[in-house]
């Protein structure tokens, strides 16, 4: 194994400050949306180029990037990959116009891209096995807490300053981040020389752009044409990929294949993505009804969710210590378990007039159940990989991992403007007859149109009101606007129900899933890896 010498939870926390930059920018920048809107005289769909951008690259370039760690040298690839990302920061802070600020979105996620896959190959190589899970156990912490606490801190930052300021946030962090890199980690130098497959590199970025874009623009171009032949293109583009990749495994393939020949590595990668998709896939219209549907301002919505992230961040360390004693599979089992009961708790109870305190309980299950994740999950899933092989699976794995965020983020937009367009109809003609005669055909009107928006939801309450006879009296108006609002809050409830059963049902069978786990207790003998000699940076 590299010998990475030098103090190990030193070399953690520089990790773990890395990738949580990129995890927060993940979420922290939905908060912000209406500000850019506004401040930068933006479009919806621009503002959505704004989040896509820095997904998409990411996605896309993640497998390279932890190939290249393992024939570059990681240590030179997460430090390019701060610096890259803390440069993109300011220029996404400094951008006066929308093509300015999703060209930066780009290049941050080039950087994310670069870091991303190095902290877990770095763990590996820096913590020996029997400690391994409680350092991962902190990592998973961090990508627990980055995930929730980007709608908290986003909106804490766009109410007291402005949107510039969840870009400018980042800038302290990566100097730190930059100059820890050059202190605590040592540099490697590897001893024989490496080839970077470059056809295969062209063949995947090419196979993940076309599923990835195809993904995160479907719903916008009413999954038409264009976007089936891209999910086309994707599919065999990445036959192409295998076909490639299974000439070139005796050649330092992008994907060594012996990387799924250990079972738990391709079941955590399945769980994995199905972990992505469960949270990202509850998150969206969770946070959308608490501010759309509840009043409740962005700081306040972050806050209601908070409990979960603190939970998670103190029992994720516990998690990891317990997965090296006894293994990781039932714990991972029972914290999925316990995720999917939180949220399912709290999509019962949900309501058009929910007392924020009513979603306490659910969200501290669901941060127990989150605590149990990730740490076990990332152990299971590199206990049996060869060291010298840990940049390329932590790239498969952080890559199938964001296929699953873009699918989760995909997925539940489109079944909630599906449950919309329906709910919001039936809740309308439901309360027409409480209108005067007049307004009620251009009422239910206002909002089959609306509905069409999707998940532009204001336009749930305003639509019907641009639809309505000129000249009616203030009463009159007053009545339609109260109707208006009691159709849009429990017509989205009523959406919102069916679009999280659906990810809180694949939690489930992430849960049972981990069934086929090989158990494991004790630790195990570490492989015999390649010789590196470490050199202090």
């Amino acid at each position: 194994m590299k010998k990475w010498h030098g103090n190990p939870w030193a070399i953690l926390v520089t990790l773990s400050l890395g990738f949580f930059m990129t995890l927060l920018d993940l979420t922290i920048v939905n908060i912000a949306m209406p500000s850019m809107i506004d401040k930068l005289h933006a479009s919806l769909d621009e503002v959505l180029w704004v989040v896509n951008a820095y997904v998409l690259v990411l996605a896309v370039l993640l497998i390279t990037s932890g190939r290249l760690g393992d024939l570059r040298g990681q240590r030179t690839l997460f430090i390019g990959g701060v610096a890259l990302f803390t440069i993109a920061s300011l220029l996404c802070g400094i951008s006066q116009n929308p093509a300015e600020l999703i060209a930066a979105r780009a290049v941050q996620g080039l950087g994310a891209a670069m870091l991303m896959p190095q902290t877990m190959a770095i763990i590996i190589a820096t913590f020996p096995a029997e400690r391994r899970g409680a350092a991962l156990g902190i990592w998973g912490a961090v990508a627990g807490v980055a995930t929730i606490a980007g709608p908290t801190l986003g909106g804490l930052l766009v109410t007291a300053f402005d949107w510039r300021w969840i870009f400018f946030v980042n800038l302290p962090i990566g100097v730190i981040v930059l100059f820890l890199a050059f202190t605590v980690i040592p540099g490697v130098r590897v001893e024989r020389t490496h080839r970077l497959d470059l056809t295969g590199v062209l063949i995947a970025t090419v196979a993940l752009f076309c599923l990835v874009f195809a993904l995160t623009e479907g719903q916008r171009y009413d999954w038409n044409g264009v976007i089936w032949a891209l999910f086309a293109a994707a599919a065999v583009v990445f036959v192409a990929f295998i076909v490639q990749q299974r000439g070139r495994q005796d050649r330092e393939p992008l994907v060594p294949f012996v990387l799924f020949r250990d079972r738990n590595f391709t079941v955590m990668n399945f769980v994995g993505a199905i972990v992505s998709v469960g949270m990202i896939g509850m998150f969206l219209p969770l946070t959308i009804y608490m501010q759309s549907v509840l009043g409740f301002s962005a700081l306040k919505a972050g806050l209601v969710m908070a409990p979960s992230s603190v939970v998670s961040m103190f029992l994720a360390p516990v998690a990891g210590r317990l997965s090296d004693k006894i293994g990781g599979k039932f714990i991972l089992m029972a914290g999925l378990a316990l995720y999917g009961i939180g949220m399912g708790w709290i999509v019962l109870i949900a309501g058009a007039g929910t007392h924020w305190t009513a979603f306490l309980p659910g969200f501290i299950v669901a941060g127990v159940g989150i605590g149990g994740v990730f740490a076990p999950m990332a152990t299971e899933a590199m206990r049996g990989v060869d060291p010298r092989m840990a940049g390329a699976a932590s790239g498969v794995n952080n890559t199938i991992r964001q296929v699953g965020s873009v699918v989760g983020s995909a997925a539940a937009g489109a079944i909630l403007q599906n449950q919309l367009a329906s709910h919001l109809r039936e809740e309308a003609e439901k309360r027409k007859g409480a209108l005067p005669g007049q307004a009620q055909g251009p009422f239910v009107d206002g909002f089959k149109k609306a509905a069409k928006s999707g998940l532009e939801v204001g336009a749930g309450q305003t639509g019907a009101a641009q639809h309505l006879p000129r000249n009616l009296p203030q009463q009159v108006v007053d009545q339609i606007t109260h109707a208006a609002q009691s159709v849009f809050a429990h017509g989205f409830v009523d959406a919102m129900k069916p679009t999280m059963t659906l990810p809180i049902l694949l939690v489930f069978a992430g849960s049972l899933a981990c069934l086929v786990m090989r158990g494991h207790r004790g630790n195990t003998a570490e492989r015999s890896p390649e010789t590196v000699e470490a050199t202090t940076g």
